[in-house]
């Protein structure tokens, strides 16, 4: 009789133990997939973590076309490095082209006329001033027509980097005595009588010649800064506008990295401009870029990033800060990442 009660009460007490385990068992497995990964910003070490992006230290440029045209042709591949002033896309120009020849061919003949006139007393050296100007100006678009034309030979083999360097070298001297020119254009033309009407008719020709070329040089879209160019949009023939919405050319200049991150407003009084930090990316784990703070926006504004520990958060509002790397490799432009913000670098 023991022994039954006995074999009873080991039944009920497995029993009792079967329902515990089979209780717990759910809670357990909900931790394990509902939980949240463990937050980043609640580490004593950091005083705030931040999401980002890498981009170049010259941010990224977006070159869009300064009028609408059609390709004509595109002077630049992606990853390929250009200097500033280096043509990248060209427009069909024909019609531009046109308008220069008429205004250089109103030049000649009002200068002509003019020099059938005697120069009244005192406006000799005005004239020799308003001539030389006007050849210096002359002479940097001739200049920097032989620069494109190295860079263009040079994609084809027909020329070196020592012939397109030569050619540069010679349109900063070009320019330079453009502004000296000008600037003794300017010193003598202060004392100098008025001009007659022939001398007025021929600086009028003199600055519509220089409105046609500048009308033909925006049919050149050249590199603002040296660097490289990280996407290029456009292909031959295409239709291109100032008011689209893809750039023609993504440039930048990668010979050093920086992240644009977004602090949370309520972070902001912790972090200063010096301020070391930790960069990471999920792409690579086990890596950690050191780098530095080197500016804290005096503007808060809506985020666009997510930052860890803000998976779900929609409406966060943040500072930019910039952030210098201090190396480039591994990381890419555009790649994502997270600044972690030392806690010991703010008590010191």
């Amino acid at each position: 009789m023991i022994a039954r009660r006995s074999g009873k009460a080991s039944l009920a007490l497995l029993c009792l133990s079967v329902v515990a385990v089979l209780a717990t068992a759910p809670l357990a497995n909900t931790h394990a997939q509902g939980s949240a990964p463990p937050d980043p910003a609640a580490d004593k070490r950091w005083l705030a973590v931040a999401p980002g992006r890498v981009e170049p230290v010259s941010g990224l440029i977006k070159i869009a076309g300064p009028v609408a045209g059609v390709v004509d042709a595109v002077l630049v591949k992606a990853n390929e490095t250009v200097f500033a002033g280096q043509p990248l896309i060209r427009l069909r120009d024909q019609e531009a082209r046109a308008q220069l020849a008429s205004a250089a061919a109103q030049v000649a003949m009002r200068k002509r006329v003019r020099n059938k006139e005697s120069a009244a007393s005192g406006a000799s050296a005005r004239r020799r001033a308003e001539d030389a100007a006007a050849d210096a100006e002359a002479a940097v678009w001739e200049v920097q027509s032989l620069v494109d034309k190295a860079v263009a030979d040079r994609r084809t083999g027909r020329s070196s980097d020592a012939d397109v360097e030569a050619a540069r070298a010679g349109l900063k001297r070009a320019k330079n005595y453009l502004v000296q020119q000008t600037d003794e254009l300017r010193r003598i033309a202060a004392d100098a009588p008025l001009p007659t009407v022939a001398e007025g008719q021929l600086n009028v020709a003199r600055s519509e010649w220089s409105v046609s070329r500048a009308a033909l040089d925006k049919l050149t879209i050249r590199a603002p800064i040296d660097g490289s160019a990280l996407q290029v949009n456009a292909r031959a023939g295409e239709l291109v506008s100032p008011a689209a919405s893809t750039p023609l050319v993504l440039l930048g200049d990668v010979s050093a990295l920086r992240v644009r991150a977004e602090v949370d407003e309520r972070d902001i009084e912790k972090i200063k401009s010096g301020q070391p930090v930790l960069v990471r990316s999920s792409a690579l784990r086990g890596r950690e870029i050191a780098g530095t703070v080197s500016f804290v926006a005096p503007l808060v504004e809506p985020g666009r990033y997510t930052a860890l520990g803000q998976r779900n958060m929609t409406d966060v509002d943040v500072v930019e800060v910039l952030v210098d790397l201090s190396e480039a490799d591994p990381l890419v432009v555009g790649m994502k990442v997270d600044v972690y913000f030392r806690r010991d670098a703010a008590s010191r």
